[in-house]
This record gives C-alpha cells, structure tokens and sequence, in this order.
C-alpha cells in the first residue's frame, strides 16, 4: 500500500528575488517620472493658454485708460493717468449706456426663458418613457450641428412675418430657440442622475408631476441649472449675427451691446475715439468675468455631477 506525500509547503517570500523587486521599484519609478512628465507639460500648456487669453483683455482694459496717442505710440505702457472720461463717454456719447441696458434685458428674459424651458423639457425626456421619448430627444439634439448662420435668412422672414422684427421679443425668442439644444442635451444627463427613490418619495407624499419637479427635483438639479445658465448667459451676451439680422438699421435705440461696439469701431475711421472704444470694450467684457469668478464652484461642481451617472 503506498502512501501518498504532500508537496513541500512553497515559501511564496522567496519567489520575490532582490532582482524581481528591483525591476519593480525601477518600473515604478518610471510611470511616476513619466506621469510628472505629463503633468508639468499639462501645467505649462496651462499657463501658456492663460497668458494667451488674460493679455488681451488686460491689454484692453489698460488702453481704455490711454489717450488715442498712447495706445500707437507706447501701446505696450502702463496710461500715464486714469482717464476715466473715457468710459464716461463711451457711456454717454457712444450710447453704449443704452446698449448695455438694452442687453441685460434680452440676455435675462433669453436666459430665464430658456431655463425654464429647456429644463421642463429635460426633465421629461430623462425621467419620463413615452412612445416618441428618444426621437424628441434627437431632435432638440441635432440642432447643436446646424450652424446658424444657415438659418439667418429664413430666420429673417419668420420674424418679419410674426411682426416681431426690430423688437426685443424676436430676438429673445430666437435666443431662446438657440440656447435650447445645449440646454436640454446637458441637462437631461444630469436629470438622469438624480435618485429616483426622492422622485417616488414625493409622488407617495401626494405631489403631482408638476409639484414634483418644480419643488423636488428642480432644486436638486440647482448645480447643473446654474452651470447651464452661466453658459447661456455668456453665449446671449457676446451674441452679434442673430442681433444684427433681427434688430436691422433704424432701431438703434433697441441695439444690443455687441452692435453698439461694432458700429463704435466702423464709424469715424482714423477719427475713431480708440480710447472709448477699448473702454466699450472693457464694459463689454467685465460683466462676463464678474458672473464666472462668483460662479467657479458651482459651474464646477454643476459639470462634475452631471458628467458621471
């Protein structure tokens, strides 16, 4: 009768040779030298593009303080004083106090109408299945590949036809019409992540589908809305084909900023008041800035939770 021997028990510490180890160390050695590699050229094609976007407007926002010949003859100086008069008659001579009114209006009513809009339409299309659901969804969606200057001229008609041509109600609803697409496109992938488990909470605690979204989800969905609308602002506000085809010569004084600025540069030629054009210019360009600095975290943290579901 043979009896059968175990194996010798194998000392798995002895398989990891000094030479083994070594190789490994060296390995990964080499993936946190290539990985820092990376991320300094990533660091310095950041400060590359910061440099290439912030001395533009640094430039402009100094010539608004020049003289017209400071801007040609030192344009690359401190001003020798702080002109404000220069803003001042932007501000009142060049009616750009009138443009920039004339823009916060439509850019409100264009943002609010969107939001409202595009996230009602959102919400259903992401919580919500019905016989259409998805061919809907790709139709909003497609718009963000039709450019629109292809529509400008057909644009044109429909309003004019509507009786809404030169008005601030034509252009705020092409705005809103504009902004829709990427509205719902972003927002529907954020609806998506929010629990359904609060969505049937709500209907068990008696509220309807529209007390539901306006009281439930809606203010779960702020990160998101707020990301959206700063988005939205900035589009509508740097605005200038859709203006210019809408709001034609003979209703200046419905003008909005962008339009003000371009007729300040083509109006005089070597006349031009270069200073109260760069001050224009700043005006334009500070509100924008002013809206992102406050707004960072929760543009942030908006693109953060609706980028993973």
């Amino acid at each position: 009768m043979t009896t059968k021997t175990e194996p010798p028990a194998v000392d798995r510490s002895k398989l990891s040779t000094p030479t083994g180890d070594a190789k490994r160390r060296a390995r990964r050695r080499g993936i946190r030298s290539e990985v820092g590699l990376f991320a300094k050229l990533g660091h310095l094609a950041l400060a590359v593009w910061a440099v290439i976007v912030i001395a533009p407007i640094l430039w402009t926002f100094l010539a608004s303080f020049k003289n017209t010949t400071e801007i040609f003859s030192s344009p690359w100086t401190l001003p020798g004083e702080l002109r404000w008069e220069n803003w001042g008659r932007a501000w009142t001579e060049a009616r750009v106090g009138r443009y920039f009114f004339n823009s916060v209006i439509v850019v409100a009513a264009g943002t609010f109408g969107t939001m409202l809009l595009g996230s009602m339409a959102a919400y259903v299309l992401a919580r919500y299945r019905f016989v259409g659901n998805r061919l809907i969804y790709y139709v909003f969606v497609s718009g963000l590949a039709f450019p629109v200057f292809l529509a400008l001229v057909p644009l044109f008609f429909v309003v004019n036809n509507l009786g809404l041509l030169g008005t601030h109600t034509g252009l705020v609803l092409v705005y809103i019409a504009y902004s829709l697409p990427f509205t719902i496109f972003f927002l529907a992938a954020f609806f998506k992540t929010l629990p359904t488990s609060v969505a049937e909470a709500g209907m068990i605690d008696g509220c309807g589908h529209t007390r539901l979204f306006f009281q439930v989800m809606l203010p779960m969905a702020k990160p998101g809305i707020i990301s959206v609308g700063i988005f939205n602002i900035i589009g509508q506000w740097a605005q200038y084909q859709l203006p210019l085809v809408l709001l034609p010569g003979g209703t200046e004084d419905k003008w909005v900023l962008t339009q003000g600025i371009a007729e300040i540069s083509t109006n005089a030629g070597y006349e031009a008041d270069w200073a109260g054009l760069f001050a224009a210019l700043s005006m334009a360009i500070l509100p924008m800035i002013i809206v992102y600095a406050i707004f960072q975290r929760q543009i942030q943290s908006g693109l953060t939770a609706g980028a993973v579901k």
